[in-house]
C-alpha cells in the first residue's frame, strides 16, 4: 500500500513540475512603479485603449491596446526584448494580462503596476 501510494505522489509530482508556468512578472506598488519608471532604460507600455491613452499617459509610454487580437505581434515588433518592460492600465487587470503574453512570448523583465490600493492617477 505504502508502495501504491508513492507512486501515486511521484506521478502527481511529476505531472505539475512538468507543466509550463508561462507567467514569469512581478506586480509592484505605485511607489516601486513610480522608482523603475524613473530609470530611462524601462520599457513604459501603457496597455490602454488608444482613446484612455489619449486622454492622459505617462510621458515616454508606447501605446498598446492588450484587448487588441494583434497585441502581441504588435509588441514582438515594438519592443526589444532585452529589455526591461513596465506595463500600466486603469486598475491593473489589463496590464497583468499583456505580462502574462509577453511573459509566454520570452521578453525579459516585465512588471506589471498593481494598483489594488492605490489608483495610477493618484501617483
Amino acid at each position: 500500500m505504502k508502495v501504491f501510494f508513492a507512486g501515486i505522489c511521484l506521478f502527481f509530482s511529476t505531472l505539475f513540475s512538468c507543466q509550463q508556468k508561462g507567467e514569469d512578472f512581478e506586480s509592484v506598488s505605485a511607489d516601486e512603479f513610480a522608482t523603475l519608471i524613473a530609470d530611462s532604460d524601462i520599457q513604459r507600455l501603457d496597455v490602454r485603449t488608444v482613446a484612455e491613452y489619449s486622454e492622459e499617459h505617462i510621458p515616454g509610454s508606447i501605446n498598446i491596446n492588450v484587448l487588441d487580437e494583434q497585441f502581441a505581434a504588435i509588441a514582438d515588433s515594438t519592443l526589444q526584448k532585452d529589455k526591461p518592460i513596465a506595463l500600466y492600465c486603469r486598475s491593473g487587470k489589463r496590464s497583468k494580462k499583456a505580462a502574462a503574453i509577453l511573459s509566454r512570448k520570452g521578453n525579459g523583465e516585465i512588471v506589471s503596476f498593481n494598483s489594488d490600493s492605490v489608483p495610477l492617477a493618484d501617483t
